[in-house]
């Protein structure tokens, strides 16, 4: 049985609630898992708070605690991956701000300004998360392009494959997304 087959079978069992189904699908996919999770993480200045393997890690504890998955097969599954990866991603790095900002302790204001300087790559993955939030609400399938460009490292070939249109509406839709996106970023 062939890498996709394999997973689409895994997925089959997982959804029919078969034991260890979940434990079988994270261990066959756990490399491109991991390659997916480095192709988000490699530019480093988009995040500066998970690594591959715990970022792998993390979304496998949210695909647990999900219990069925959406997709029947390997392109909607790592669809999917991506999605949780992206959720992991903007949810560690709010953490990361309130904890800068003292979380729930008493906020004292100080003369330096030394809390307001965080690094721009957290401020940037909170802002195209909202401003995609807003985008999906308008314009889904433009969203999850992004979403699995953006935030999964996927070519547009992967992206047209996983979405079933052609690799030039992707190009289409990758530049009008961010045209709209540019505008919601510089409001």
């Amino acid at each position: 049985m062939d890498g996709a087959s394999n997973v689409s079978e895994l997925i089959r069992r997982v959804n029919a609630g078969e034991p260890g189904a979940q434990d079988a699908l994270f261990a066959a996919a756990y490399g491109e898992l991991r390659k997916l999770a480095r192709s988000r993480l490699r530019d480093g200045g988009r995040n500066t708070v998970l690594d591959t393997t715990a970022l792998v890690h993390e979304s496998y504890l949210r695909f647990l605690h999900a219990g069925q998955l959406r997709g029947e097969d390997r392109r909607a599954f790592f669809a999917y991956a991506s999605r949780v990866m992206r959720s992991v991603i903007v949810d560690a790095v709010r953490e990361r701000q309130a904890e800068r900002r003292g979380g729930d302790l008493e906020r004292l204001t100080l003369d330096t300004q030394l809390i307001d300087n965080l690094p721009a790559g957290e401020d940037e993955v909170l802002k195209v998360h909202e401003a995609l939030e807003a985008l999906a609400q308008a314009e889904p399938r433009l969203a999850r392009v992004v979403e699995m460009r953006y935030f999964g490292g996927y070519s547009e070939q992967e992206v047209a494959d996983a979405l079933d249109v052609t690799d030039r509406t992707v190009r289409r839709d990758w530049d009008k997304a961010r045209l709209l996106l540019g505008a919601m970023l510089e409001r």
